[in-house]
């Protein structure tokens, strides 16, 4: 398959013709490319929220309700999306209420015959936990597509290696990794954690950020962040396991073609064996030796 993962502009919008032009055209473009698979980042759907105005927009609570009462219209277009140019969409992820007292991190994902699911983030971030209050309402999700099974690990989620594993554990071979960072080092903590995960899981993990400035919206005020695909570092794939990467903070689709044989290939006979040897951690971790080193005080 060929994936297309985006560093996605987050844009201030007038109305919704303004919006809806901007992620047709993204979409478009991925598959007039050839895309099987559309990946787009965390919060990438803030941007709904300049449709209420600058005061609304400017309020972490205010601008998450309004981007939640718009979710319906967003999802509704990337389904019709999906379903006209014949491919998988993750869409960019939102504050989502559904009922609940407080809002999920939630990312949709679309099939082209109409179905669809989500994934809300399991763990929060310090903003998401104060001033935001995102609760992770629903649990992790296993996406059984045509294209193979899917996970979705959203941005903080990347850097918890047991959330992936249980993943790859009900047959993941694709993990999507959606962020929104405001520094260079958040950006490269969801890098390493994507590709710890990539090489630990013998798996693929597609990466999408957001970019851009957006002083207008606290929640998503700097941005910053390159598209990139990752797969282990072993037979098959790149000696880096970068499979293809951006330019930092430049917006762009970035692509890479995936063969599932090669990650079943990898896991059976690489030049390590991650997957098959995972389990042996376990008898090595149940007693931890001390080695007393300190100094000697003669006295």
């Amino acid at each position: 398959m060929k994936i297309a993962t985006a560093t996605y502009p987050i844009d201030w919008h007038d109305n919704w013709a303004s919006y809806e032009a901007k992620v047709t055209r993204w979409v478009a473009e991925a598959a007039e490319n050839g895309a099987d698979l559309l990946v787009f980042p965390e919060y990438g759907a803030m941007e709904l929220a300049s449709l209420a105005g600058s005061n609304v927009a400017g309020d972490v609570e205010q601008s998450m309700r309004a981007v939640d009462a718009l979710l319906p219209k967003a999802n509704a277009l990337y389904a019709q999306l999906s379903a006209t140019y014949n491919v998988h969409i993750l869409g960019a992820s939102a504050p989502c209420y559904d009922g609940n007292t407080r809002p999920s991190n939630r990312a949709v994902f679309f099939a082209p015959n109409g179905t669809q699911a989500y994934q809300d983030k399991q763990i929060m971030t310090m903003f998401e936990r104060d001033p935001m209050d995102v609760k992770p309402n629903s649990p992790l999700t296993v996406f059984d597509t045509t294209l193979g099974r899917i996970g979705v690990i959203i941005c903080y989620d990347s850097e918890f290696p047991a959330l992936s594993r249980v993943l790859v554990e009900t047959g993941v071979d694709i993990l999507l990794a959606p962020s929104c960072t405001s520094s260079l080092a958040g950006y490269w903590r969801v890098r390493i954690g994507s590709m710890a995960r990539a090489l630990e899981s013998q798996c693929v993990v597609v990466h999408s950020p957001t970019t851009g400035d957006a002083a207008w919206n606290p929640t998503v005020d700097v941005n910053i962040g390159a598209a990139a695909i990752y797969g282990p570092p072993d037979m098959g794939f790149p000696d880096t396991g970068v499979l293809a990467e951006g330019v930092l903070n430049e917006p762009a689709w970035v692509y890479a073609d995936v063969s599932l044989e090669a990650i079943r290939a990898v896991r059976a006979d690489g030049r390590v064996r991650n997957v098959a040897h995972w389990e042996e951690q376990a008898g090595r971790v149940e007693g931890v030796a001390v080695a007393h080193m300190q100094d000697v005080v003669n006295k």
